[in-house]
């Protein structure tokens, strides 16, 4: 492309790979410190769970409100400011001693990461096109590799560290990354997408009366998506350990191979989307994910329940980066945001949704409503595909 070699956009997919981890990274850090935080506020599971909403909060707010900083000041900035925003608010929470200072202040470090999330995957947008590659999922995978990263050096240190010094480690760290990074991140000017897509189009950077319906089908399927790694990452360890009687150590595996299943598929997300192409992509893993669940929830034990976690893992994990595409094609930053909250929100949904059911029905059976969703999902896809192409 004229303006951009060869090797300006592969230095940009290099820092952009590296903000995706270091997100990852950052966030995950914190989640392993929660129980800590927890005990130092005195906060029962009700406050604390009602203190934690300040990181959905901050985030579903600061989604919608980024895509317009985007298109004003540009993708590579905000995703620079966000990532110093992240990285100071980490050090936030040890700070605190209740629990309405600890909902505070993770509303600021929901505002961070919220708005990173939408001003880097605009960013990767952007390089889609202009690489002509859907190498979107490689992206998703570098975030998987850094939250195993960070949840791993925080299991390690969490006997030897205070999370005060732990979490200002990761700060320091992230502010490092950050300048290196960032740095080279503005020097390198975004790249215009080729005059034949439908990002090259003055309309693209914002949802018209035309393109909403579409950005808020990928923002549907983005929310199926969510849903089911919501669920999983909060209810699938007791699943195993109540209902097939398994040890804490072998329930905690069932998340793991779940959490890996995910990553190794977005590593080879690219290759599977040059040869199945995105409709095919969408509806194959979703129907994959929708059967890897059933026989999750349902198996009579353990090793089977391990391989439904898997088989659930390689299916959704090129949907949620596949429908954040598709929606920043159809409306910039904008469509990005969109689709975005839509996803958050069904993360949040996930874990609340599944305990209702749980209590009404049982936990096996709350958990099939990933296997629905994963389903609709596949089924929206293809709908979707049939209604744009008649």
């Amino acid at each position: 492309m004229p303006g951009h070699s060869p090797t300006d956009l592969s230095r940009l997919r290099t820092t952009l790979t590296v903000f995706f981890a270091l997100d990852g990274f950052i966030f995950a850090g914190w989640v392993v410190r929660i129980p800590d935080i927890k005990e130092q506020t005195n906060a029962s599971a009700t406050t604390l769970g009602l203190a934690l909403l300040g990181v959905s909060a901050g985030a579903v707010v600061t989604m919608i409100l980024t895509g317009r900083l985007c298109r004003r000041y540009g993708n590579h900035q905000v995703t620079v400011v966000c990532a110093v925003l992240l990285c100071l608010s980490v050090a936030l929470p040890p700070l605190t001693h209740s629990a309405l200072a600890l909902g505070a202040v993770l509303l600021v470090f929901g505002s961070a990461y919220g708005g990173i999330n939408v001003a880097f995957n605009s960013a990767a947008v952007d390089l889609v096109h202009a690489l002509r590659r859907p190498i979107m999922p490689s992206f998703h995978a570098a975030f998987s590799l850094g939250g195993m990263a960070g949840a791993g050096l925080g299991a390690l240190v969490a006997g030897a560290l205070s999370p005060t010094w732990h979490l200002l480690g990761l700060t320091a760290l992230g502010l490092l990354v950050t300048a290196f990074t960032g740095r080279a991140l503005l020097r390198i000017p975004p790249p215009a997408p080729p005059r034949d897509t439908p990002q090259a189009s003055p309309r693209a950077h914002r949802p018209g009366a035309g393109t909403r319906p579409l950005v808020l089908t990928f923002g549907l399927i983005a929310l199926c998506t969510a849903y089911g790694e919501g669920a999983l990452a909060d209810w699938s360890a007791l699943h195993l350990k109540q209902d097939l009687d398994v040890t804490a150590g072998m329930a905690a595996a069932g998340y793991s191979c779940f959490a890996l299943a995910m990553t190794i598929g977005r590593l080879t997300g690219t290759r599977l989307l040059e040869r199945l192409g995105q409709t095919r992509t969408l509806v194959a893993g979703g129907t994959t994910a929708a059967i890897g669940m059933l026989l999750g929830a349902l198996a009579p034990a353990l090793w089977i329940a391990l391989v439904g976690f898997v088989i659930t893992g390689l299916g959704l994990a090129n949907l949620f980066p596949v429908a954040i595409e598709r929606a920043g094609t159809l409306a910039g930053p904008d469509g990005v945001a969109i689709a975005s909250t839509l996803g958050y929100g069904g993360m949040l949904l996930g874990p609340p949704a599944i305990g209702f059911m749980a209590d009404w029905f049982s936990l096996p059976l709350a958990l099939t409503s990933v296997a629905v969703l994963a389903a609709t999902a596949a089924a929206i896809a293809l709908l979707t595909h049939r209604a744009t192409h008649r």
